[in-house]
């Protein structure tokens, strides 16, 4: 059972996800936070495995909170950005927050649900315009973002960033034992020694970093 808390300084939003998350046999929503400032003891109460966060909240945003639930490492749950806001700009603070995933509210309630399903694999689960935004990032303006970016690259064993290429390729951990004829449990391994050397939160954050140490010409 996936659990999921709901912050969102709406009320009606955060009982409209309730509502369709209840569908799903595999998910259960375990709390509710009406304030980005409200997240962090919501988490320590609830333990959510996922957090459907708002970015546009009073005291506190949806980034703050995020960037204060990842800096709890292995035992912060993964958190999914949904917002009304569909801006390259907070798609990648977003992700450098530490977010494993971005999505606008009129998503289709079936790719919500999905979203959190990949979230809990530890898969990111971006929206269409977010992916864009993204790779329009890796494909623009790399200047000293490259340079940083290949000298963290080069922390990384020749394995590792073998592992490293294939998630910036969007492939899962499964797909990617295939190419490299590794088990799941090898490649989760390799996932997260880099993760740790390179001082990372997940797999959309290491991902980020591999496009700007080989940007697209």
């Amino acid at each position: 059972m996936i659990r999921v808390l709901l912050a969102d300084d709406d009320p009606l939003v955060r009982t409209g996800l309730e509502l369709m998350l209840r569908g799903a046999d595999d998910i259960k929503v375990v709390g509710q936070a009406a304030d980005g400032a409200q997240v962090a003891s919501a988490v320590r109460e609830h333990l959510p495995d996922v957090v459907l966060m708002d970015i546009r909240m009073p005291v506190m945003d949806g980034l703050a909170a995020t960037r204060a639930l990842t800096r709890r490492g292995a035992q912060a749950p993964q958190v999914i950005v949904l917002t009304t806001f569909d801006e390259h700009g907070l798609v990648l603070e977003a992700m450098r927050a530490g977010a494993a995933g971005y999505l606008v509210k009129h998503t289709a309630p079936e790719e919500i649900v999905e979203a959190v399903r990949r979230a809990a694999r530890g898969e990111p689960a971006l929206s269409p315009s977010a992916a864009r935004a993204l790779i329009e990032h890796a494909a623009t303006g790399p200047g000293n973002r490259t340079t940083r970016a290949r000298q963290q690259f080069a922390l990384l064993t020749e394995r590792e960033r073998e592992v490293a290429t294939a998630v910036a390729d969007g492939l899962s951990n499964t797909e990617i034992g295939v190419r490299l004829y590794l088990s799941v449990g090898t490649v989760k391994v390799h996932l997260s020694s880099a993760l740790a050397k390179l001082d990372l939160d997940n797999r959309v954050q290491l991902a980020l970093l591999t496009h700007d140490a080989h940007p697209q010409p």
